[in-house]
């Protein structure tokens, strides 16, 4: 699901994984059309990221 915000609406994603300053960032980023497709790719990155990091929290338990 956060996949397709990411998609869709790759400010949000920030602030569904805790980082409000990065998703304002983004938003801001968002709101020009060439921006849009960076927003999106760093969005997914990004979610890329925090999906590993709780996988790694999950391993450390």
């Amino acid at each position: 699901m956060r996949l397709l915000i990411a998609l869709l609406l790759p400010w949000l994603t920030f602030f569904t994984i805790g980082r409000p300053i990065a998703g304002i960032i983004c938003l801001i980023l968002q709101l020009t059309l060439i921006g849009w497709l960076p927003a999106t790719i760093w969005a997914v990155y990004a979610l890329s990221q925090y999906n590993t990091d709780k996988k790694i929290q999950r391993s450390m338990r």
